[in-house]
């Protein structure tokens, strides 16, 4: 390798443009932007800087939002946040060194668990013109959603770039709760409704959720508000009450796994009422307070807004093209821009570089959350052609799994890839791991999405 490329990031930079195989490997371990993945399609490309974990301490001020729940998961055991919707968002209970996230994660596939997701901001869309308005903003049918009923849904914004992808709940005939991801989607419902004028009030509640998820969640569930909840349907709504607070129930998470989520309303109030009561009825069941579990949503196909998808990725990109149906008649914001380009597909003529594959991958066992996207190339000594956007460990498995953009033509099933992994988990130094592109969700999921259903009634839906 020439030691010109040692010489400053600067260069490095300089010499991934060249295209020479060796200079963005070199590019990652300096801290160089990498510029040879092609993003041409996107207005602002992925930073694929490859820097490596940032050893700074995140401050805690006053300029982002504690949750109801926050000090309550301090209490079990959170270490470590992030920042989610402008709220700290915890991200790990159990501590490296007693076996961190996989200790949470078989607390989750064995018994049950909680989680403290209030960064899920409930977003109340209200009024006469509420299903016209919510119907407007979303890509499926909102008029099929009956009260107390929900749907995952997605937004787009004119150009078919995903806004949100939440839980939508329809708690009443006039009343929408949008179960925000990690985007200010507020500021979005109200823009769009000063040029339209529904009649409808937009705004964020005092509600606050929390998951409960794994294999007897159920049991739980049961033990807290009856029998009645074993017959919530999968995306179904249930009135109740927690230690006399009003909560809705909904059967949904974000694992496939069974599980569910409670809404505690006046949440500011009432967070400990919930917490504690939750926890109390949890030591039969072998409860355990938890982070997300990423390395499970990653196996089910499950996307993280800002990770896997984001204001410049279309539908068509992923697995949410059965978000676009051909029949929805209604306008929607986007949907002049998604027929156009499913028809540029159909063509064999898509208009962006990248689509979501999944990919099983070599490597010591990823245990932690990916601080980068991680490079991936079609050879050994090949420029990349893609990246890794969310990787884990399936114990189940027993493989490393990721979901990873790459080029149009590397999406067929089987084909080989490279990936190059960090030294902490490469199985040699400089040597990047095999990759198989392989089909997603990588296991069956207990609550499967609306493409595994399709799946195994003979449909799938391509693009």
């Amino acid at each position: 390798m020439s030691e010109t490329f040692h010489e400053t990031p600067e260069t490095v930079v300089e010499a991934t443009k060249t295209g020479n195989g060796a200079a963005w490997a070199v590019a990652r371990s300096l801290g160089g932007q990498v510029t040879s993945v092609d993003q041409s399609h996107r207005r602002v490309p992925i930073n694929l800087r490859q820097s490596g974990r940032t050893p700074v301490e995140m401050l805690i001020s006053t300029r982002v939002r504690k949750s109801p729940y926050w000090h309550l998961s301090v209490e079990a055991g959170c270490w470590r946040c992030t920042v989610y919707n402008r709220m700290y968002h915890p991200r790990g209970y159990v501590r490296p060194e007693d076996g961190g996230a996989m200790v949470e994660y078989d607390a989750l596939v064995n018994h049950v668990t909680m989680w403290n997701v209030a960064v899920e901001r409930q977003i109340q869309v209200k009024g006469p013109d509420a299903e016209a308005f919510v119907n407007y903003v979303i890509t499926r049918d909102a008029g099929k959603i009956r009260p107390m009923h929900g749907k995952y849904v997605i937004l787009c914004n004119e150009d078919g770039g995903i806004l949100n992808d939440p839980v939508l709940l329809r708690v009443a005939e006039d009343e929408f709760w949008f179960s925000l991801s990690d985007s200010d989607l507020e500021l979005w419902l109200r823009g769009v409704n000063l040029g339209k004028g529904f009649d409808v009030t937009i705004g964020e509640i005092d509600v606050a959720p929390v998951q409960i998820q794994g294999p007897k969640s159920e049991a739980l569930m049961v033990d807290l508000f009856g029998e009645k909840v074993r017959d919530i349907p999968y995306y179904g709504l249930m009135a109740g009450q927690v230690a006399g607070r009003d909560v809705i129930v909904s059967q949904t998470g974000f694992t496939g796994e069974k599980g569910y989520e409670i809404y505690l309303m006046d949440a500011t109030l009432y967070a400990e009422d919930l917490w504690y009561t939750v926890l109390e009825a949890g030591k039969a069941h072998d409860l355990m307070v938890i982070a997300p579990a990423h390395h499970r949503r990653i196996a089910a196909g499950i996307l993280s807004w800002g990770q896997d998808i984001d204001a410049e990725t279309l539908p068509f990109q992923t697995n949410l093209a059965y978000q676009v149906p051909r029949n929805k008649e209604a306008d929607y914001i986007g949907k002049a821009k998604l027929e156009e380009v499913r028809a540029q597909i159909e063509a064999g003529t898509p208009p962006f570089k990248k689509k979501m594959v999944g990919l099983k991958l070599a490597g010591k066992p990823i245990t932690d959350y990916a601080p980068d996207f991680w490079l991936i190339s079609a050879s050994v000594d090949g420029d990349p052609v893609g990246y890794v956007t969310s990787p884990w460990y399936s114990p189940e498995l027993e493989t490393n799994i990721a979901l990873a953009y790459v080029d149009w033509e590397q999406t067929v099933i089987g084909t080989e890839l490279f990936v190059w992994l960090p030294e902490e988990y490469a199985d040699a130094a400089g040597q990047p791991a095999l990759a198989t592109v392989c089909e997603v969700p990588f296991r069956p999921s207990v609550n499967p999405n609306a493409r595994e259903i399709a799946r195994a009634h003979g449909r799938d839906f391509a693009y």
